[in-house]
């Protein structure tokens, strides 16, 4: 399925992305990139760009990359497990994340996702692990 930014940013709307600020830039084949501003809504009581902020930056880059890469018709898209090894912190405005499709199978999409500021330092590396599940039927189709 072809995706553009504008496509995720309606996807998006009221949900906990939108809430952050999560900002689609380009979404391809087995790649995406977003950015995310750091301000009151993704920083820590000390002031800090909060891990949990970029693990959920990390998870909405690799669930939007496998949303584009199946048929929402039939297939949904299902985050089952998570992991970051957060490295640095910023003093910036906004973080890039690159993801980056490492597998991809029939129920399962392996994604790698690094975390940068602004001047490319790296903050955070994460893989994400999504399963690819059939579509429910709606109560009212069974």
């Amino acid at each position: 399925m072809n995706m553009s930014p504008e496509d995720i940013k309606r996807i998006i709307k009221d949900t906990l992305m939108e809430h952050l600020g999560i900002e689609y830039l380009e979404i391809g084949k087995g790649a995406v990139t977003a950015r995310m501003p750091v301000d009151h809504r993704t920083l820590q009581p000390a002031g800090r760009l909060h891990g949990g902020a970029m693990m959920a930056l990390a998870e909405s880059v690799g669930s939007a990359g496998s949303f584009a890469l199946i048929d929402p018709n039939r297939y949904e898209v299902l985050g089952v497990e998570i992991s970051g090894s957060h490295v640095g912190n910023t003093s910036c405005n906004f973080v890039m994340a690159e993801g980056r499709l490492l597998h991809k199978g029939k129920t399962s999409h392996v994604w790698e996702i690094l975390i940068k500021d602004e001047n490319e330092r790296l903050l955070s590396v994460c893989r994400l692990t999504n399963r690819i599940i059939p579509v429910k039927p709606a109560a009212a189709e069974i």
